[in-house]
Parts: C-alpha cells; structure tokens; sequence
C-alpha cells in the first residue's frame, strides 16, 4: 500500500488524546468498545523491526502508556493488544479494554459475538481524564 492510499498516513478521523512528532493515540468510539484506543505511527512504516531500537522502545511505552490509564480509570478485567496491519500495512498498535460482560469475552472481539450488550459512549470528563493519564504516563 502506497503512503498516498494509507488511511493512517492521513489525518485521523477519531479523536485525538495525545499526539507528538512520533505517534498519536486515537479513540475509536466503537459502539461495542468504546475505550478502544489505537496507537499510530506518524510515519508510514510497516514492521516493528523496521524502526531503530529506540523508535521501538519509543512505540512500546505509549502502547504501555495508554494501557496503564485504561486500567487505572476503567478498571478491566482484561486489556488485549494487538498489532496486525494485514488490511493496513502501517505500523498501529489496537489497545482494547474488555470486560466479561461485552459482546464477545472471552473470545476476541474480533470473533462471533456470544451476546448481546450495550456500553455508553465515554462522556468528556472520562475522555479528558484518559488524555491527561496517557500524557502523564508518557516520559
């Protein structure tokens, strides 16, 4: 996939919480999840083994930055991350909070739904409050 037809390569239609000169955090507003945050690379690159070590690291601690805020405000029973990029060859990290009682635990929610459920959109005061844990547990 060319740089031009990488919808990451473009601005980003979901929120932003945070975003500096290397990668930005985006929410979803998935209607089943509606936590479920992403973490894109600015640049279009597409294996983690492409980046330097210290891009990796970099990657890897805003992975872990916005895992940790979804634990401290939602209190999960599970985070799951995954980094696939077969659809969007484009290095993105998938940070999804579960809990036992969404559409598809303990499966993956990628995976036939096993019930039915419905989750409120995060208001603003909780979006604000995940943006500010994320810039906080960013070094």
């Amino acid at each position: 996939m060319s740089k031009e037809a990488c919808p990451l390569c473009q601005p980003s239609p979901h929120e932003t919480l945070w975003q500096d000169d290397f990668c930005r955090v985006v929410l979803l507003n998935d209607v089943d999840y509606p936590a479920y945050c992403r973490v894109e690379l600015l640049a279009h690159i597409k294996e983690m083994s492409d980046l330097q070590a210290p891009q990796r690291v970099r990657m890897m601690q805003v992975v872990f930055a916005v895992e940790t805020a979804l634990r401290e405000i939602l209190n999960p029973d599970k985070i799951n991350l995954a980094s696939l990029g077969n659809k969007t060859p484009h290095i993105h990290w998938h940070i999804i909070p579960r809990f036992e009682n969404d559409k598809h635990f303990p499966n993956s929610h990628w995976s036939e739904a096993l019930r039915e459920t419905e989750f409120e959109p995060l208001n603003d005061v909780v979006k604000l409050t995940l943006a500010d844990k994320i810039k906080a547990h960013i070094q």
